[in-house]
Parts: structure tokens; C-alpha cells; sequence
């Protein structure tokens, strides 16, 4: 879905957004290759006595005097588990205030974490959450109560209006990670892959350990394109900071641009390359492309799984 079909205000209740984000990409899916993928029910069926009451149709049964329960088309459950970077690279942008339109890139991982969860609850998928930046701040196993994802949907919002200066060694944690999730699960990582050439090694290792009791897990390789791709800035000189070790630099942006641009390109690729061999699926996405990439990334999963 496009940013501008979600209204651009001030990020205050992230249910309702993801809400909005969700019916925006089911609406669009009429058009797609997902068309005729249920994401709601299917059907309806009488209710018999002794069945649980916890799907009945209260609507239908206010025009019908008639107790029917929704019949779903699938009854398989999917066990998904989100994994989001809290490191400082990530509050890139900084922006003042957080909009639909307007975002960093932890702001843009907690809205499509918290989209992915809507969807996964109209798909009756369990879900559980990790957080990490230079410590494991949050951890939460599968589960597909509504009140377990509200207490998710609070975590995720917190995200949103906290700053951090944390650097991270995100291996150490994902190893961690790892050895909590001990149910095959289908495992997504929002990260910006800001690493060091031995801590990338390194990364590969941990995403490895976090395949082996048969998970499949989904990089999403999270980046601001106009900036940290393309490196378009204006034409004056800027003071580059690094948001995690504070190194700076002074240069006309222009004058490396394309050499620039060459390196990241590249970088991606190899990154790409590294995925396909440990049998990961790589998926970079742009925070200002909005987030049928990594709603649509969930369907295909799904569907290699039921």
C-alpha cells in the first residue's frame, strides 16, 4: 500500500494504524498474485452445543436468532517470532515527530511489526517478540492471546518514543534468541546489518544457529534508500556523525556519491549472496516504500507452510 492511503498524523495508537496498514494491503491484494488468500473467514456453520462459543457470530446471530460460528479456512497455526534491532544506527532519521510519512527506521520496523501482528491475529498465528540493542531489553514467546499482543503492540510503542546511544553486537544476541525459541517457528529480523566485516561473519553464524531446529527466518534488511543508498543530500558541506561510535567526518557529499553509492550497492549484494547460501530470505526494505514488502513476505511464508 502507498504511505498517503494511511492519513499522516502523529503515531499515538499503533493498533489502529496497523489496522489501517493491514485493510490498506488486503484491499490491494484483489490485484495481486495473493488474490483469493484468506485472511478472514471463509465461511459460516451452525453451532453445535459444547463447542466453544469463542467464534460465534454475535452480528449474525442479532439478524438471525441463529447461533453460527465462523468456519475458517485454515486451522493450521503458524508460530511466527519478530526480532527488532533497538541499536542507535536504528533511530536514523531523527525526526522530531514520528508520522506515517515521516519515519526512522525503528519507527518503520515497529509499525510493520506491529502490521505483521494484525495480520497474524486474522490468520489465528501466535506471535511472540525480541528486542536487542547492547542488551536483550525485551523477550516474549509465542503466543496468540489478544492480550499477549496488546502487551506486545505497548513494547513496540515504547520503541517509538525512546531515544538510544546503545551500540550492539547483534550476533551475541540473536545466539540468545536462538535458545529461547525452541518451537519450529517462521523467525522475522528488522536490522539495518550495520556491521563490521568480522561482526558479519559472525551475524551469518548467529543466523545460522537461529535456523537449526528447522526455523525459517526472513532478514529484513532495514535502510533509509534516499540517504544511506543513494546518499542524496544538498549540495553544502556536512558533518557526518556515526550515531554509535560518534566518529565524524567532514566532506561535500557529492564529491563521494558515487563512489559511494557503488560500495552499498555492492554491499547488498554480497549480503544478498550470503543469505541465499545459509538459505535465508533476504528482503531489504526501504522505510519510505511503505510495507506491502514485508506483509506480502508473511503470505509467501505462510503459504510454504500449510
Amino acid at each position: 500500500m502507498n504511505l498517503s492511503e494511511v492519513k499522516s498524523s502523529e503515531i499515538k495508537n499503533l493498533d489502529i494504524l496497523a489496522k489501517q496498514v493491514v485493510e490498506g494491503f488486503i484491499t490491494g491484494m484483489h490485484k495481486s498474485p495473493f488474490h483469493g488468500f484468506s485472511v478472514e473467514f471463509s465461511e459460516h456453520k451452525l453451532y453445535n452445543k459444547g463447542e466453544s462459543t469463542r467464534h460465534i457470530d454475535w452480528k449474525l446471530f442479532a439478524k438471525t436468532e441463529k447461533l453460527y460460528t465462523k468456519k475458517y479456512e485454515e486451522e493450521t497455526n503458524l508460530r511466527c517470532h519478530i526480532i527488532v534491532d533497538n541499536s542507535a544506527s536504528m533511530h536514523y532519521p531523527v525526526v522530531k515527530k514520528l508520522t506515517i510519512d515521516h519515519l526512522n527506521k525503528i519507527g518503520y520496523a515497529a509499525v510493520a511489526a506491529a502490521s505483521l501482528m494484525e495480520i497474524l491475529k486474522r490468520q489465528r498465528d501466535a506471535v511472540g517478540l525480541s528486542v536487542y540493542s547492547d542488551s536483550y531489553e525485551f523477550y516474549a514467546p509465542e503466543k496468540g492471546s489478544e492480550r499477549h499482543r496488546k502487551m506486545l503492540l505497548n513494547q513496540l510503542e515504547q520503541l517509538l518514543v525512546s531515544e538510544s546511544t546503545a551500540t550492539t553486537e547483534t550476533y551475541q544476541y540473536l545466539h540468545e534468541i536462538a535458545e529461547n525459541i525452541h518451537r519450529r517457528s517462521l523467525i522475522f529480523l528488522f536490522t539495518d546489518m550495520f556491521q563490521t566485516t568480522k561482526d558479519k561473519e559472525e551475524m551469518f553464524e548467529a543466523l545460522r544457529h537461529l535456523k537449526f531446529n528447522k526455523h525459517e527466518v526472513v532478514l529484513f534488511h532495514t535502510y533509509d534508500g534516499k540517504t544511506e543508498f543513494n546518499f542524496d543530500f544538498d549540495s553544502a558541506p556536512k558533518k557526518f556523525v556515526d550515531l554509535e561510535t560518534k566518529e565524524e567526518i567532514n566532506l561535500y557529499s557529492e564529491n563521494i556519491q558515487e563512489q559511494y553509492k557503488e560500495s552499498v550497492s555492492n554491499y547488498f549484494k554480497e549480503l544478498k549472496n550470503s543469505c541465499l547460501q545459509y538459505k535465508i530470505d533476504y528482503v531489504p526494505v526501504d522505510i519510505n516504500k511503505g510495507f506491502k514488502e514485508v506483509l506480502a513476505t508473511y503470505l509467501i511464508s505462510r503459504q510454504k507452510k500449510i
